[in-house]
């Protein structure tokens, strides 16, 4: 059987065999049909996802470029940009998430191919279906802050309104250099207006972001702008309050290298006998002189403040030649402060002031006046005719002077009047004084002068309306003739320090006392200004033999013989005057503010 078995015939069982080869041949064909299809599978897998992540314009299979544009949406592009990012949570962002500024430069940058904008989206040169809802919500939030921004401009250009108040502070030069920073940083943040950047796109949130930037920017300025201002206005306040409890006349005077408040010798409008610099005088130490108050300390007079004040006013000084003295000085003082000095020029076209009656400095820009009218006594000098028709010359004390009545409706005034009292022919008093037609056959000069400013006053009490003018009255400026008067030989050549012991001070003149009586008797209130003590210390502010280059033939044989030792050199002393001035009008200004 085993033989039979081992020799049968192939064809008997061969039919197991075949069956057994085709069955190892059907499974090494679906295994390779697997294989081949899986490899397949996987290599488009991968060539889909690379041409959908890297898609190109130029790309020779249009299909696989577009194949997800049409049915990917803007989540989708998010979320391939930034797969961390889930779907719950793109639509709770809040405006501010979403334009929070970063700490990158606002500077434009430069275009770069294939790089996606600040927010995550694609540029815009992509396809016009990357355009969706957040753009249009991006584009609200440019156009609210647009609003904001414009509201908070507006907001600035009202505070502008505060700088008058502020002026007088421009002095303090740290303050100063702070404001001029904000306003010169707000110059180069660009136009807030605008809500696009240039270099960025319309509907790009990167834009956005800048303007958001910008615009707080713009906001943290005003804020500081407005802390600033309110800084500024306390100091103002606290300046006025130390302003208005002082003795401005009890101090000293101290040297101080940043005046005077002009350069000597730019002002053409300085009188020759006032202009010593020019004049020749080689030291200079008096007009670095500043006065200070025990009490407080003056403000420097700020000009362009001042003429502020001034805008649309009239200020009248009103007097004799040191009341000149003081305006010339303030006049050199505002218009030194004047970007177009063309535009400050006198009425009539005059460049000298001693022949006239009266002179006008029209400051064109402020629409405001800065005058003189020359009146010593500040009432009438007369003429009358005595018992043999002879005409002699007289002072009528109960009528105010001539040109009264041009200057009582003038904002301010500043009256003075006393060296025209101590000549020889007032002094003496000998028939020279008038009242109605009876002359005096002999009046004392004190008597007299009480009976001229008398009627100076009641002038005042029944012509000047207080609600609207400011009356002031300067004192007596002290002279420093040494050796004999101003027509006698007296001297101060060589004066050129002040008195620094209040010993050496002459006493107080009976004529001011008089004066302060005629001003506390008045219903009109009257400022004065006291000036003569401060003035008695400064034996070395005259112009001396100073007062004139070109000297007649009697001049130069005897120049010492011919001093002024009265009147003061510009720059000077009549500059603190003014600074005194200056102070009494910040600090009305303030009263009348407030109602009294």
């Amino acid at each position: 059987m085993a033989d039979i078995a081992k020799y049968a015939p192939i064809g008997v069982g061969g039919g197991n065999l075949i069956s057994d080869f085709k069955s190892h041949f059907s499974l090494f064909r679906t295994k390779r049909t697997v294989s081949i299809a899986y490899g397949f599978v996987f290599v488009f897998i991968v060539v889909t996802i690379f041409l959908a992540f890297s898609p190109s314009p130029n790309s020779s299979s249009p299909w696989f470029t577009n194949i997800f544009a049409a049915s990917s949406t803007d989540e989708d592009d998010v979320r391939s940009q930034h797969p961390a990012i889930k779907p719950s949570n793109l639509n709770k962002e809040s405006p501010v998430e979403v334009l929070k500024p970063s700490n990158s430069s606002v500077l434009p940058q430069k275009p770069s191919v294939n790089r996606t904008a600040d927010n995550g989206m694609p540029p815009k040169s992509f396809s016009e279906s990357n355009k969706g809802s957040s753009d249009v919500k991006n584009q609200t939030q440019i156009e609210d802050l647009h609003d904001k921004v414009e509201v908070s401009k507006q907001n600035e250009i009202r505070n502008k309104d505060s700088d008058a108040e502020v002026g007088v502070l421009k002095q303090n030069q740290t303050q100063n250099n702070k404001v001029e920073v904000l306003k010169t940083n707000q110059s180069t943040t660009g136009d807030t207006n605008s809500p696009v950047p240039v270099n960025s796109s319309p509907n790009s949130a990167s834009g956005a972001q800048k303007v958001l930037k910008n615009g707080d920017k713009g906001n943290t300025e005003q804020g500081l702008n407005k802390n600033l201002t309110s800084s500024l206005m306390k100091k103002h306040d606290d300046l006025i309050k130390s302003l208005t409890n002082c003795d401005f006349f009890d101090g000293n005077w101290v040297k101080d290298g940043s005046y005077p408040l002009y350069k000597p010798g730019s002002c053409s409008l300085i009188d020759e006998q006032f202009n010593c610099f020019l004049n020749g005088r080689p030291d200079n130490d008096y007009h670095r002189m500043k006065w200070k108050p025990k009490g407080c300390t003056l403000p420097r007079l700020n000009g362009s403040h001042m003429l502020e004040m001034l805008r649309g006013k009239r200020l009248v000084f009103v007097g004799d030649s040191l009341n000149r003295n003081m305006w010339e000085s303030l006049i050199c003082i505002l218009r030194n402060s004047v970007k177009d000095q063309s535009k400050v020029y006198e009425q009539q076209g005059r460049h000298h002031f001693r022949t006239e009656a009266s002179y006008s400095f029209i400051f064109e820009d402020y629409k405001c006046t800065v005058e003189f009218f020359v009146t010593p006594f500040l009432v009438q000098e007369w003429e009358a005719t005595d018992r043999k028709g002879m005409k002699k010359e007289t002072l009528r004390l109960d009528i105010i002077e001539r040109s009264a009545n041009h200057y009582k409706n003038a904002d301010i005034i500043v009256f003075n009047t006393g060296h025209w009292w101590t000549h020889e022919k007032t002094s003496k008093g000998e028939d020279y004084y008038q009242e109605g037609s009876h002359v005096y056959k002999e009046l004392n000069v004190l008597e007299a002068f009480r009976k001229a400013l008398t009627t100076w006053g009641r002038w005042i009490d029944a012509n000047v309306n207080p609600r609207k003018t400011l009356v002031f009255f300067r004192g007596y400026s002290a002279s420093h003739f040494s050796g004999g008067q101003w027509n006698s030989g007296g001297q101060c050549d060589h004066e050129t320090k002040p008195i620094k012991n209040d010993t050496y001070l002459t006493p107080y003149p009976p004529k001011m006392t008089v004066l302060e009586n005629v001003l506390k008797g008045m219903k009109n209130r009257v400022t004065y200004l006291n000036v003569t003590r401060m003035t008695d210390y400064r034996k070395d502010g005259h112009p001396s033999i100073y007062r004139k280059q070109n000297y007649s033939e009697e001049e130069r044989r005897s120049p010492l013989s011919f001093q002024d030792c009265s009147h003061w050199c510009l720059p000077g002393v009549p500059d603190a005057w003014n600074e005194i001035l200056y102070a009494e009008l910040l600090v009305n200004q303030k009263k009348r503010r407030k109602g009294y």
